[in-house]
């Protein structure tokens, strides 16, 4: 709608106007649409209610989205920074088969970092969307508490959200059949490759400090999974031969590869919960003289593609990255029914630990 100014020429609504017309600051305004908490419901309500009935639509793409009350896009929340989650190679297959379901339905992703850094930006950005698919664990923290604030949809992948549908794989089973697979062949001595066990930034052994919560943290359903088939096969591995990295990096992960080979005693079984660890860990053998499968064994998580193009190829659990991807977009459109969804996994028996 427009008005008409002394000129008689129209003029379009804006903010300014608005609050003109309602006797509020633009602030207020803006908060109505953008920033929900910083009014009292009631107030909220009214402002929005007024600025309707004058015909405008608000300062961004969400406001505009008054008349039918959804935008069609999806906030996809990443719990690491985009650049990181856009070349991980299990994130990366995730947001595709995210984006086969939503392509098909003629839906956007707006890709959201879970980093806590301008938050004023975040809730911009968060009030255009119609819910939220959160990929990865989320620290509670002002991200995790405005997330709830919206009120709106969201599925949870990877973790356990309180509230919250979830699709996650089956990483405690994934990773007791691959331990299993590999006690087969009894080791004398064996090292854990984790990833994110610990809250740290570098890489390090876990000896006595305080693991991540369980139902946050896929990494500790894996360890879990791992020293669980160790005992039951008679095997004690102590905290200081379990190695943490920080992130899914091959920096990282070549690091802790290259610590384990070098500690005394020299671990012939290495169970990494990545294959990124894992590839680090070939590599960081073969450039020591090692042989593997003949001096060290090597066991990998996640299935990507690149495992299975190296000399030698390795073995490794096979998760279904983008069926985790598919199945949480059918679930929030509400093509799926709403109960959280554990995918299977599948062990991949190759050249590093036959």
């Amino acid at each position: 709608m427009e008005t008409a100014n002394p000129d008689n020429r129209p003029r379009r609504l804006t903010v300014k106007l608005m609050a003109e017309k309602l006797n509020v600051s633009t602030a207020t305004i803006s908060n109505a649409f953008n920033r929900p908490d910083q009014l009292s419901d009631a107030r909220r309500r009214w402002i929005l209610e007024e600025c309707k009935r004058h015909g405008y639509l608000g300062p961004n793409a969400a406001a505009r989205s008054l008349r039918t009350g959804r935008t069609g896009n999806v906030g996809v929340m990443l719990a690491d920074n985009l650049a990181y989650s856009l070349t991980d190679p299990v994130a990366s297959e995730f947001l595709h088969g995210l984006a086969e379901v939503f392509d098909q339905r003629q839906m956007n992703m707006l890709l959201l970092s879970g980093q806590e850094d301008d938050e004023h930006r975040s809730r911009v950005q968060e009030a255009m969307v119609d819910g939220f698919i959160v990929y990865g664990w989320l620290k509670k923290g002002r991200t995790y508490e405005r997330l709830l604030q919206h009120g709106k949809q969201m599925v949870a992948v990877d973790f356990d959200l309180e509230g919250c549908t979830w699709v996650n794989i089956d990483n405690y089973e994934g990773a007791r059949c691959s331990a299993e697979h590999a006690l087969k062949k009894p080791p004398v001595n064996v090292a854990i490759m984790g990833l994110r066990l610990v809250d740290t930034d570098r890489v390090c052994r876990i000896r006595d400090q305080e693991l991540f919560n369980e139902t946050r943290a896929i990494s500790v359903r894996r360890l879990h999974g791992y020293l669980d088939a160790l005992k039951a096969a008679g095997h004690h591995v102590s905290s200081d031969r379990i190695w943490s990295t920080p992130t899914n990096t091959h920096q990282d992960a070549y690091q802790a590869a290259r610590e384990a080979l070098t500690s005394s005693p020299r671990p012939d079984l290495m169970l990494c919960m990545s294959d990124r660890i894992a590839l680090a860990a070939i590599q960081a053998a073969l450039q020591m003289g090692l042989k593997v499968p003949d001096d060290v064994r090597i066991v990998g998580f996640d299935g990507i593609p690149e495992g299975a193009n190296l000399h030698p190829s390795l073995t490794t659990v096979y998760q279904q990255s983008a069926e985790k991807g598919r199945t949480a977009a059918q679930i929030f459109l509400g093509e799926k029914e709403d109960r959280n969804v554990l995918l299977p996994t599948c062990l991949l028996v190759r050249e590093s630990c036959p």
